[in-house]
């Protein structure tokens, strides 16, 4: 689950993206498109391209929507809320500040874009949010 605190960071950040889409991907095939339609507000074709592995831009709303509809998983808000106090607490763990964090990352982010989504002042993409998680888990290493 993405909303976890992450320690340790596979390859790239790419497959750590993989990895938590193949986790939605199985919530999705649980709950089914039309109910995960209605259920996240997220129209049926992009989940659709969720379940056929195409390219698909999430918002860490979105995707803690879809989290939201497992079994056993808190509301969307909850889920949200602390994956982004992970970030932050793997932060402190790394003893990394927001300006080495922002240099880490593989965007066009300065550190006070990348603080203001990481206190969720400003809207992340989930893949913003996949990047950051994997810089932080990588500084862990």
């Amino acid at each position: 689950m993405f909303y976890e605190q992450r320690l340790e960071a596979p390859a790239s950040p790419s497959a750590l993206r993989e990895e938590y889409l193949a986790d939605l991907e199985t919530i999705l095939e649980g709950s089914g498109i039309d109910a995960a339609a209605t259920n996240t507000e997220i129209e049926a074709e992009r989940l659709e391209a969720i379940l056929e592995g195409d390219p698909i831009s999430l918002t860490l709303e979105e995707a803690a929507s879809i989290q939201a509809l497992g079994d056993g998983e808190p509301d969307p808000e909850t889920i949200e809320t602390m994956a982004c106090e992970h970030l932050l607490l793997g932060m402190t763990t790394a003893v990394l500040d927001v300006d080495t964090l922002a240099g880490d990352l593989e965007m066009d982010l300065d550190a006070k874009e990348v603080q203001q989504k990481i206190e969720r002042r400003a809207p992340m993409s989930f893949e913003e949010f996949v990047r950051v998680q994997y810089a932080i888990a990588n500084r862990t290493r």
